[in-house]
C-alpha cells in the first residue's frame, strides 16, 4: 500500500459527476508500418498486456479511508481486467476531423469508475478522410486520473506502450507484479490516527523550509528585482464560472521550427513564452467577438514540475505553478511576446525565492476531511461566483519525443492533449511537442464555449499574426515545416455543436 499525498488526492476530492479529473491525450497512428500492414483489436490487447508491467498505474486502484479521515491509498487491484479499461469503436463516414473532435469530447466528459486503475484506452478507427492522414489511421484516447499522474510522469506511462521501431516483440523478462489484497477497515482507521499524530510536525517542518524563501522574495521584492503583479485577481470572463456536463475538444498543430524561430525575437524568450503569447492573442480575439474582452490582461496557470532525476516512474503528481499574464489587453502581437516574457520571468523569480517543491508542499497542511468537504462544498453552493478567479485557464506544456513513436507496430503522425475543467476554470491548454510539430489543444465547457471551431480558428490567426509582427521588424522570417509534419486539421466552417 502506498497513500496519496495531499495533492493527489484532491483531485479525487473534487471529482464530481461535472468536473471528472481526468488527464490525456489523443494519439493518431497509421497502421501501415504495423506487421502487415493492419492492427487487430487483438493485436492491441495482447501488446498492452505484454506491456503492463511499464508502469505501475496500469494496475493500481484506489481504496479511500471511511469518512474520508485520512488521504486514500493505492493498493495492487485483486480484481484487474485489462479488456475493461481498453475499448473500441469506430467513427461513421466519412471519418473527418470533426467527427474525431466531437467524439473525442464525449469520451473526456465521461467520469472514471474510482474503483478501478484509473485510466482507459479507447481506440477509435475509422479516421479515413483528414487531410494530410492516409485512409485506414486511427486514433488512441488515453485517459489517466489526475490523481495517479501530472504530466510529466504521464510521459513515462505512454513510454511503456510506445518504442521507437515498429518491432511488436513482447519483452522477454517474467512480470513480477503480484495483486494486493483489500485492506480492513480497522487497519486503514489505524493508519489515520498515527497520521493524526505526526501531522503538527510536517506543518512545522515545511513552514521551517519555506521561511528563508519568504525572506529571500521580501528582499527581493524591496529592492524592486521582484513585482508582485501576478498575486493580483484575475478579471472575470466566461471561463471562470461554473461548469456543465459536457465538453469540447480541438486541437492545432504548429511547427515547432516556425515557434523557435519566432521566439528570437525577443532576447531571451522561451518557447513557452512564444506558446503562451499565442495563446493569449486567440483569447483577445476570440474575447472580442463576443464584445467580453476585460481591460485588465487575463492570466494563466502554468504548472511547473519540481520532479527529480529519480522520481520520473513515481505514481501521482510532483508539480508546483506560476501565474502569467497572457497580455490580452496588447493589440500588437510582438509586444504581446514582449510583454509575457517580462511576465514569465517575474513569475519565476517568485517562485524560485520560495522554491517550487516548497509551495507544492504547502498542500500537505490541510487535513484530508476538510479538503473533502471544502471541495464539495464549493460547488454545491456555487461559490465560483462570489469571487474574483485567480487565473483564467490552464497552459500546461509536456515536451514529447523527437524521434517517431510506434504503438502495436503503428507509426504515431500526431498527439494533442486534453485535460480537465472545473468551476472556476473552464478552459485548459495542453501543449503536447512530437517530432517537429508543437500542438496547442484545449478542452472546455461546452457551454462556455459553444463553438470551439471559432478558438481554434483565432489561435491560428494568432500565431500568423506573431510572424507578420516578427517579420515587420526585419527579423528571418520562421522557417517553414518539413513536408513530413502531420497536417493542420481545419474545421468545415459554420457548422453546427453536434453535427456527426
Amino acid at each position: 500500500m502506498q497513500q496519496l499525498s495531499a495533492m493527489d488526492a484532491s483531485f479525487v476530492y473534487l471529482e464530481t459527476p461535472h468536473t471528472p479529473m481526468h488527464i490525456g491525450s489523443v494519439a493518431i497512428y497509421d497502421p501501415s508500418t504495423a506487421p502487415g500492414g493492419f492492427v487487430r483489436f487483438k493485436d492491441i490487447l495482447a501488446f498492452i498486456a505484454a506491456r503492463l508491467r511499464g508502469a505501475r498505474s496500469f494496475r493500481q486502484r484506489l481504496v479511500r479511508v471511511p469518512f474520508d479521515l485520512d488521504h486514500p491509498y493505492w493498493i495492487e487491484d485483486p480484481e484487474f481486467d485489462l479488456e475493461f479499461h481498453v475499448r473500441h469503436i469506430a467513427l461513421p463516414k466519412p471519418g473527418d476531423w470533426r467527427q474525431l473532435c466531437i467524439q473525442a469530447a464525449r469520451l473526456h466528459a465521461r467520469p472514471m469508475d474510482l474503483t478501478k486503475p484509473l485510466w482507459e484506452f479507447t481506440v477509435i478507427e475509422g479516421l479515413d478522410n483528414i487531410p494530410g492522414l492516409p485512409p485506414g489511421c486511427f486514433a488512441l484516447m488515453c485517459k489517466v486520473h489526475h490523481a495517479a499522474i501530472d504530466g510529466m510522469s504521464g510521459v513515462e506511462m505512454s513510454a511503456a506502450v510506445h518504442s521507437i521501431t515498429p518491432d511488436t516483440t513482447a519483452p522477454a523478462d517474467d512480470d513480477p507484479w503480484e495483486a494486493e489484497n483489500m485492506p480492513h477497515v480497522a487497519d486503514l482507521l489505524a493508519r489515520s490516527y498515527f497520521n493524526s499524530l505526526v501531522q503538527p510536525m510536517r506543518v512545522m517542518e515545511t513552514i521551517g523550509r519555506s521561511l528563508p524563501g519568504m525572506g529571500r522574495l521580501a528582499a527581493q521584492v524591496r529592492k524592486g528585482d521582484v513585482s508582485l503583479r501576478n498575486t493580483r485577481p484575475a478579471p472575470k470572463t466566461r471561463f471562470n464560472g461554473k461548469v456543465g456536463a459536457h465538453r469540447v475538444w480541438d486541437a492545432v498543430p504548429f511547427s515547432l521550427k516556425e515557434i523557435r524561430a519566432l521566439k528570437e525575437a525577443v532576447p531571451d524568450a522561451t518557447v513557452n513564452d512564444v506558446v503562451l503569447s499565442i495563446v493569449g492573442g486567440a483569447l483577445r480575439r476570440y474575447l472580442q467577438s463576443k464584445d467580453e474582452l476585460p481591460k485588465e490582461t487575463l492570466t494563466a496557470m502554468a504548472p511547473i514540475s519540481v520532479r527529480q532525476e529519480g522520481e520520473k516512474a513515481a505514481l501521482g503528481n510532483l508539480v508546483s505553478a506560476m501565474v502569467v499574464g497572457l497580455g490580452t489587453h496588447i493589440e500588437d502581437a510582438l509586444e504581446r511576446l514582449r510583454f509575457v516574457h517580462d511576465e514569465a520571468v517575474n513569475s519565476k523569480a517568485m517562485t524560485n525565492a520560495v522554491g517550487a517543491k516548497n509551495l507544492s508542499d504547502y498542500s500537505q497542511l490541510m487535513p484530508s476531511a476538510l479538503a473533502g468537504l471544502a471541495a464539495r462544498l464549493y460547488t454545491r453552493i456555487g461559490a465560483v461566483n462570489a469571487h474574483a478567479p485567480a487565473y483564467n485557464c490552464v497552459v500546461t506544456n509536456v515536451p514529447g519525443s523527437r524521434v517517431p513513436l510506434y504503438f502495436c507496430g503503428a507509426k504515431m503522425v500526431g498527439m494533442y492533449g486534453t485535460g480537465p475543467v472545473f468551476d472556476g476554470m473552464g478552459l485548459i491548454n495542453p501543449v503536447y511537442s512530437y517530432g517537429d510539430t508543437i500542438a496547442i489543444s484545449f478542452t472546455s465547457d461546452r457551454d462556455i464555449m459553444p463553438d470551439p471551431e471559432n478558438y481554434a480558428q483565432a489561435l491560428r490567426d494568432s500565431f500568423a499574426a506573431l510572424k507578420e509582427a516578427v517579420a515587420r521588424t526585419g527579423a528571418p522570417p520562421p522557417v517553414e515545416a518539413n513536408e513530413n509534419r502531420p497536417a493542420r486539421p481545419r474545421r468545415a466552417a459554420g457548422r453546427k455543436r453536434g453535427e456527426g
